[in-house]
């Protein structure tokens, strides 16, 4: 660290790293336990590290009893906006811990308990949030699932969490449709080796289904939400060690099998309690609002846990940042429930700025309240940053993290000191992230030079323990390439400031609007085709969604087909097998692939020539010509869609 950061900032993160244990057992006294923790860390079985070891307390309890026995039930605590409906209801918390302990009580009805698993399938409604505290009521353990998921991405959840339950509802409604959700809840459990005793269905108005329609056709039960609460008995909140796992949250891995990022329970109430007023500035009772899907991580930690840890209010908002019904529908909601924080994704700006490039919406709504923007998910533009700044007039401050961080690795915590913003940057390591840049040899790098970042052992509280059921691929994918430090996957810089640069992927995840998808995954449902030889996805660059998958596609030989039926055959298949949300449309047929002599995809190269940047011809490249036809290609834009 330079000089020119702030003295208390450093003071705090010096204290994270070299003082770690009293840093963060004071940290701990803003949680409640039932056994106080006595040390911060066990590193005995390292590189597996537990955090606050013998310390007991419930998650759900410290999100909602302990703010009610304070005395502070009747303030708000979850807002439900939903654009779609057109209207808005409010849970305090006293309102919302009485819904939890009901259906903590019908979970633990069907047989849910201490370490057992809870699948929730659910769209933006206060039930997903009621069944995630519910589950974590009883010490079980929740495996959220982004709604837009196609049958066979839940079914591959399913088989690895093996959960007891599935909650879900009748579907998730849009401007213009409506999702049915049990349709896809039961071609799951189809597709699954793994039996689901018991679904239970939230019925939703104007959406079709209902759990009757689907109870008694298999071996797994189907029970509707309001009826089973209506007999259910209020659960109270079960002890569980620090240690124990709160929730499984899956995110794509590289070979297109996903992995289960598991978080604890000790640590993540800790870290996140600690973020609200150290990074987000946020108090109890004040108002937050995140742009997000309870079905992502910055849904878990940032729509739900975090400001309900803290004590203040939350807004879960079903809509859209453009469309419902127009871009001004970010403003209104801050207007209405007087936000102090707005977080969300680049992507959502972008949209914003898109349609409404002047603000004219944005002049309709007097926003006084909004003190912060925090944007997060994806690399934040320069361009973006600066009309968001001279647009609403507040900080805007780019964090970043990861699913696997849980919260955020960088950022300018403006609860500990403002220091400036630069464009381009998510700012400074925060306290109890060690972070270097290290080049292939695992040598630390200067300033500006680029190369991988890292993060130096232990990991900070609240992030993740290892996957779920494979140690192993913990280690291999994140530790054993640099031992002693946890590899992010991105590369960066530092600059001389101090500043972290945060450059892009080193693998091959595509991050579409913040959501993360393999590469592998998309080419094997593009393998399924019958007239494909073999294909490539990559990311490329897209204004609004920061990136989409683009295929590359090489026909199988005498094959005839046209570009527009490939195209159409294979965004169904996509649609079917991923999910709409992959955003997937481009097509490109090409002669071959470009590769190396032992068959490796230069995938890397074949992003730069999208892009239209300079590359180098790789060494072992097989044929050069491959990538001459490519490029040809490329220049005259020849594209199926």
């Amino acid at each position: 660290m330079t000089n020119t950061l702030g003295t208390a900032y450093r003071d705090i993160h010096n204290a994270s790293i070299h003082e770690r244990e009293k840093f963060w057992l004071d940290a701990a006294a803003g949680v409640d336990w039932y056994t106080p923790p006595t040390a911060a860390l066990d590193d005995s079985e390292a590189p597996f590290y537990r955090w606050f070891p013998g310390g007991t307390l419930n998650t759900s309890y410290n999100a909602l009893d302990r703010h009610v026995l304070a005395g502070r039930g009747e303030q708000p605590a979850l807002i439900h906006d939903s654009a779609v409906k057109g209207k808005s209801v409010t849970y305090t918390y006293s309102k919302l811990l009485r819904e939890v302990e009901k259906f903590a009580g019908v979970l633990s009805r069907h047989g849910v308990a201490k370490g057992d698993r809870v699948v929730i399938y659910m769209p933006m409604i206060p039930e997903a949030v009621i069944a995630m505290l519910a589950t974590a009521r009883l010490g079980a353990i929740h495996s959220v699932v982004f709604g837009g998921f196609a049958a066979n991405e839940l079914a591959v959840r399913l088989d690895d969490a093996r959960p007891t339950v599935v909650v879900t509802a009748s579907g998730g409604r849009e401007p213009s449709r409506v999702v049915e959700y049990l349709p896809l809840v039961a071609k799951a459990l189809e597709l699954t080796t793994h039996h689901v005793d018991t679904v239970i269905v939230k019925k939703r108005p104007q959406v079709p289904g209902t759990a009757a329609d689907y109870d008694g056709l298999t071996n797994t039960r189907w029970f509707d939400w309001k009826n089973e609460t209506k007999t259910s008995e209020p659960h109270a909140a079960v002890p569980v060690a620090a240690s124990d796992p709160l929730y499984i949250l899956y995110t794509s891995g590289t070979t297109g099998t996903p992995k289960g990022v598991v978080r604890d329970n000790g640590g993540h109430a800790v870290a996140l309690t600690w973020s609200m007023e150290n990074i987000y500035t946020m108090k109890p009772g004040e108002v937050m609002f995140t742009g997000s899907d309870v079905g992502w991580v910055v849904g878990h930690s940032y729509i739900v846990y975090a400001p309900l840890l803290a004590g203040a209010t939350t807004v879960l908002y079903e809509g859209k940042p453009v469309g419902t019904p127009d871009a001004g529908a970010f403003w209104r909601i801050v207007r209405d429930h007087n936000v102090k924080v707005l977080f969300t994704a680049p992507t959502a700006l972008r949209a914003i700025r898109k349609e409404d490039p002047q603000a004219h919406e944005l002049a309709k709504y007097r926003i006084p309240s909004l003190e912060h923007v925090f944007l997060a998910g994806e690399r934040l533009d320069p361009d973006t940053y600066h009309w968001a700044t001279e647009t609403l007039g507040v900080p805007v401050v780019d964090h970043w993290w990861q699913t696997e961080t849980g919260w955020p690795i960088c950022a300018s915590p403006r609860g500990i000191e403002v220091l400036p913003l630069k464009a381009g940057s998510p700012s400074f390591p925060v306290p109890g992230y060690d972070l270097e840049i290290l080049d292939e040899r695992a040598e630390p790098l200067p300033h500006l030079a680029e190369g991988n970042i890292v993060i130096r052992l232990p990991l900070p509280p609240g992030t993740l323990t290892t996957l779920w059921g494979n140690d192993d691929r913990y280690r291999a994918g994140y530790l054993n390439e640099f031992p002693g430090y946890y590899l992010t996957g991105d590369s960066g810089y530092i600059d001389s400031d101090g500043y972290v640069f945060v450059m892009g992927r080193t693998d091959d995840v595509i991050n579409v609007a913040g959501h993360r998808f393999s590469t592998g995954a998309m080419e094997a449902v593009i393998a399924g085709h019958p007239a494909v030889a073999e294909s490539a996805v990559v990311g490329v660059n897209d204004d609004i969604k920061g990136q989409v998958p683009a295929a590359y596609v090489v026909l199988k030989k005498g094959v005839t087909i046209s570009d527009e039926e490939l195209s159409r055959d294979l965004v169904a298949r996509m649609r079917e097998q991923i999910g709409a949300v992959a955003a997937f449309h481009q097509v490109t047929v090409i002669p071959a692939l470009p590769k190396t002599r032992s068959g490796k995809v230069l995938r890397k190269t074949m992003r730069q020539i999208i892009a239209g940047e300079h590359y180098v011809v790789p060494a072992t490249i097989d044929d050069v010509e491959v990538l001459a036809a490519l490029e040809e290609t490329v220049r005259r834009g020849v594209v199926a869609r």
